[in-house]
């Protein structure tokens, strides 16, 4: 018979409690959203929802709608009126670009005029169609607090969006390999000589920090996506409304790390700890039921878990060393977060005929003695 065993746990590393009561630092910025891109955990948010200019992080739906329907390597010949002003890479009409180039350009050097071609480019010259795909993706990926009005994000009517908003379109756009290695690189160069550099200043200054982008307008301020691998995570800041490049750069750091300090890795499975014993028959022992394997992993700071054993009571002869007779798991609330294999430690043998007989005769021989006054 299998029976479930529940025992309530706290792991080791959630003594480190007293940090997680640490509010999030004050900054400045309008509104933020940190989150646990490992889990989806809203780690801390301020006016995540409010809906705020957001410049160039436009871009980010830009370029995703580009990579969906677009080869990279597919060239693009330059239409008139793409410079609206800006930060640009200087196309001039009848340029020929590749898609790769101009993805680039406008992820690193946030040129308004490489978002403008791409645009062009998706949509066939027709920018309106282009900036109704961009409002019916954001509503395909959830973005219900997001209305784009134009593809760069220049100031305008009706074009903004939310921290929270953001944060997931920057995760949605690097689940793209392209992308990931885009926006990790401080400076390129692209056809004609073009020379790009980012303006994501934390890349190569805060540690771990992969991307993913900036942008500033006079109405929205400064503002950035960031995301960055920590122990066992990855954790992604949106900041938007912040006054100066300076305290943008400062804040976001802060929030990252004040998020990357809410977890720490620890092991939440022993390799081979006990932790069920199950009986056997004729005598022998029980046999103890170890983890196949251990598991260390990242966990919130001051968050009590749940440890499940699933084992049987009892297990029939012959038993094997490493044979499977149930499982251990490690519950966030009710998100599983680890399990293993629970196996036997040791073997054990089914007993000979002569030991099977000596067994039984004992068990008489008790039981007789039991009937004697």
């Amino acid at each position: 018979m299998r029976i479930r065993v529940l025992v309530p746990a706290v792991v080791a590393a959630l003594a480190l409690a007293a940090p997680a009561v640490a509010a999030p630092p004050s900054v400045h910025a309008r509104a933020y959203f940190i989150e646990n891109a490992s889990t989806g955990e809203t780690i801390a948010a301020h006016h995540a929802r409010q809906r705020l200019p957001m410049a160039s992080i436009t871009k980010l739906m830009t370029v995703l709608l580009t990579l969906e329907h677009a080869k990279l390597g597919a060239t693009v010949t330059v239409g008139p009126g793409v410079s609206p002003g800006g930060s640009s890479i200087y196309l001039r009409q009848g340029d020929r670009l590749t898609v790769r180039d101009l993805v680039e350009g406008a992820l690193i050097q946030s040129a308004n005029d490489a978002a403008v071609a791409l645009a062009d480019y998706v949509g066939h010259g027709d920018r309106a169609r282009f900036i109704a795909m961009m409002n019916r993706r954001a509503r395909q990926l959830g973005l219900r607090d997001t209305h784009f009005a134009r593809p760069d994000g220049l100031d305008a009517p009706g074009h903004y969006s939310s921290a929270r908003d953001l944060t997931l379109l920057g995760r949605v756009l690097m689940n793209k390999p392209f992308v990931r290695q885009t926006v990790r690189m401080r400076s390129a160069t692209i056809a004609g000589g073009r020379h790009l550099s980012t303006w994501n200043d934390l890349l190569g200054t805060f540690p771990g920090v992969i991307g993913v982008k900036t942008g500033h307008t006079g109405n929205a301020g400064w503002c950035q996506v960031a995301a960055v691998r920590g122990p066992g995570l990855t954790v992604y800041t949106t900041i938007l409304g912040e006054p100066t490049r300076s305290e943008r750069n400062d804040d976001l750091a802060k929030l990252l790390r004040w998020g990357l300090s809410r977890y720490r890795v620890t092991t939440l499975i022993g390799p081979r700890r006990v932790y069920a014993s199950a009986r056997t028959s004729f005598g022998r022992g029980p046999v103890k039921l170890v983890a196949e394997h251990g598991v260390r992993t990242s966990v919130r700071v001051g968050r009590r878990l749940r440890e499940e054993v699933v084992a049987p009571t009892a297990v029939a002869l012959p038993v094997t060393r490493g044979e499977q007779f149930g499982t251990v798991r490690i519950y966030d609330r009710r998100r599983l977060i680890a399990s293993a294999p629970l196996v036997a430690a040791k073997s054990a043998s089914y007993p000979g005929v002569a030991a099977r007989a000596g067994w039984y005769a004992k068990r008489v021989g008790k039981t007789i003695r039991g009937w004697l006054p």
